[in-house]
């Protein structure tokens, strides 16, 4: 279920500053997107894998709070998030 080390650069190449940028609250939110939309797709078919489901469930609340971090110092860079990973808010 974690992303390989491929998936992971691709991100950071996307949504980071430049190629080593993994800890910008940008590329954090971009992967926790990533694996957030997996563990949806595994809880669609595992629909009792309670473990999985608390992990979603904590990924998801990191992801808020980064966002609300993102939100609250870098107005600009939080839309083009929101806009780039489809997010409703």
């Amino acid at each position: 279920m974690a992303l390989s080390k491929e998936e992971k650069a691709k991100i950071i190449k996307t949504f980071g500053k430049n190629e080593k940028d993994c800890g910008s609250a940008e590329v954090q939110i971009a992967i926790l997107t990533k694996e957030i939309n997996d563990l949806t797709d595994h809880m669609k078919e595992h629909i009792h894998d309670f473990h999985s489901k608390r992990g979603l469930l904590m990924k998801v609340g990191r992801r808020k709070k980064l966002l609300n971090y993102l939100k609250e110092n870098d107005v600009v860079s939080y839309r083009e998030v929101i806009k780039k990973l489809n997010l409703r808010k």
